[in-house]
């Protein structure tokens, strides 16, 4: 996908935020991911290769306000998001735009896979914005959600044309392959995963989240990101 035809580095629109899951599961060698094929006609990342997820809501707000997630929880994964936005208002109010991201975490595997995840199997992993110059600008939260035997998700948004599970390397075989594309971030954050190489290995690392703004002239593309020198700079 080129980017010559919309980016404009003179246009300035609103920051969303939303959330984007890597759903995984232990396989007979490393892991697999559920993935979700977006359709072509969409206005945002259409033909590519995401996760679930979508922006923050309104139902979102309510339920952090509502105190059905636990406190606890939320001041912890504020503490993960600390370089992030979720502190724009400080310190007290962090956790509770922390929860809002991780409702919409929830909310939308829920809703595009009909899964129901605990709150405590959504771990922050990653946050990337939009540079300046796109028609629409997301401030993305990745979570990792290792799913236990009884979650099975399934497709179910009209969004993507289908969802299946895959092995990473089978998957950026075809991203190599040109059989498929792959926005940056969702690249990125995936080969982040396969560096730890298990299910164990990612449940159990504590990573520091530090926000990806990358150029604008790679961030929608979909060349194959195969290489830790090729890292967008992360200022």
């Amino acid at each position: 996908m080129t980017t010559k035809s919309f980016f404009d580095p003179a246009v300035e629109v609103p920051i969303r935020r939303a959330a984007s899951v890597l759903l995984l599961r232990a396989a007979d060698i490393g892991f697999e991911v559920f993935i979700q094929h977006r359709v072509s006609t969409m206005d945002f990342a259409a033909g590519m290769v995401v996760y679930p997820g979508g922006r923050v809501d309104a139902q979102d707000t309510e339920l952090v306000r509502s105190g059905a997630i636990d406190a606890r929880l939320l001041a912890e994964q504020a503490q993960r998001w600390k370089h992030s936005t979720v502190w724009d208002e400080g310190e007290q109010q962090a956790p509770f735009r922390a929860g809002e991201m991780l409702a919409a975490a929830r909310r939308e595997v829920f809703e595009e896979t009909g899964s129901l995840l605990d709150p405590e199997q959504l771990r922050p992993w990653a946050n990337w914005v939009t540079p300046v110059g796109y028609p629409k600008r997301f401030d993305t939260y990745f979570y990792t959600a290792v799913l236990r035997e009884d979650q099975e998700p399934r497709h179910q948004t009209t969004e993507a044309v289908i969802s299946n599970w895959i092995h990473p390397e089978a998957l950026f075989a075809a991203l190599e392959r040109k059989e498929i594309k792959m926005m940056r971030p969702t690249q990125r954050t995936l080969l982040d995963a396969m560096e730890l190489g298990s299910i164990a290995a990612l449940g159990s690392f504590d990573r520091e989240i530090i926000p990806v703004h990358p150029t604008g002239k790679d961030t929608n593309t979909s060349t194959p990101v195969l290489d830790a020198e090729l890292r967008p700079r992360q200022d």
